[in-house]
């Protein structure tokens, strides 16, 4: 198991995400593997081009999307011809043939793999989570040199539930030491599904569960990954309305929701008062618009109420600044 893994946000295929990807300093970039959760392949391709993330490589997780193993294939060469470089997540309830497809997209690439186990779904017991990792290694004919094992813990709903994951956590991770995994690592997320029921016109802090659970099992050598910004619960059928100005602003013990419904109806005039509130705040940094591309961003509409941007805009700034205070909260390798 290598010494540090890198970090490994698990993020959704829309444009708010992928544009703080491709705004991402050249030392962030270096350690940051991606995975971006498909629903679908449509609209993905387009969406990469435009908004190329500065990763090296970008990790897909097709384990929601129907479709034969030639999909992956054909994703896999497309991406080949941008010179994007892809690392294929495999899930242990994929068939055989997907898992061959995984393999051999990732000899088609960087000979390398993620493995998304999630112990709750997945391997109950160490002889489960055996059984499950040698069908995988072998249908896909990777090594376990070549595979990053992501040890996914789901939702961190409460300080109760953070116990039970956390336990969880160590049962398997006391598993994964009997391999010789490329690197292990370990997700989990915090963030409430719906955030409509929060105040307005006031920050609010909700706690980063996640990340405590991964800093109290304090396993030397264990990566990190979460769930960015978002909830890992994905709201099916939701009817889409407009939203006010809203930032998640992480922090070291908490996200800071900021929904902004004073200065009336205009979203400029909300979204520069939502700035320039933080930017006044005591969360924000002390290398202020330095301190990543969103930080800069949100600086920017601070000093004028033109260009209050869209969801997607408030997606990008908080996803940037997130990213850039995990990294620098995590050990360098």
């Amino acid at each position: 198991m290598d010494l540090y893994a890198d970090y490994q946000p698990i993020l959704r295929p829309r444009r708010g995400e992928l544009t703080a990807l491709a705004h991402l300093s050249a030392e962030e970039a270096a350690r940051l593997t991606p995975i971006v959760e498909l629903e679908s392949v449509e609209g993905i391709l387009p969406l990469l081009r435009e908004l190329r993330p500065r990763t090296q490589v970008v990790a897909l997780d097709l384990g929601k999307v129907p479709g034969p193993p030639e999909l992956l294939l054909t994703l896999a060469g497309r991406l080949a011809e941008m010179d994007l470089g892809l690392v294929p997540v495999m899930r242990p309830h994929e068939s055989d043939e997907r898992l061959a497809a995984h393999g051999a997209a990732a000899r088609m690439h960087r000979q390398r793999a993620v493995l998304r186990l999630q112990p709750h779904a997945d391997a109950g017991n160490p002889t489960e989570a055996n059984a499950v990792a040698e069908r995988v290694l072998e249908a896909s004919g990777l090594d376990p040199r070549q595979v990053d094992l992501l040890i996914d813990l789901a939702e961190t709903a409460c300080l109760s539930h953070a116990d039970m994951v956390e336990e969880r956590a160590r049962r398997v991770l006391r598993w994964a030491r009997g391999s010789a995994w490329r690197s292990v690592s370990v997700a989990s997320g915090a963030m409430p599904p719906n955030l409509d029921d929060l105040p307005t016109d006031r920050p609010v802090p909700v706690g980063r569960l996640d990340a405590r659970v991964w800093a109290r099992l304090g396993e030397p050598g264990v990566g990190y990954a979460d769930h960015g910004v978002t909830s890992p619960v994905r709201r099916y059928g939701v009817q889409h309305h407009r939203q006010l100005p809203t930032l998640r602003y992480t922090s070291e013990q908490e996200w800071w929701i900021y929904r902004w419904a004073r200065r009336g109806g205009r979203s400029d005039d909300r979204c520069h008062d939502l700035c320039r509130t933080l930017v006044s705040s005591p969360q924000w940094p002390s290398t202020g618009a330095r301190f990543s591309w969103g930080d800069a961003e949100i600086a920017r509409r601070a000093r004028t109420a033109r260009g209050a941007g869209s969801s997607a805009s408030w997606i990008a700034w908080s996803t940037s600044h997130h990213i850039s205070h995990v990294l620098r909260a995590l050990p360098c390798a």
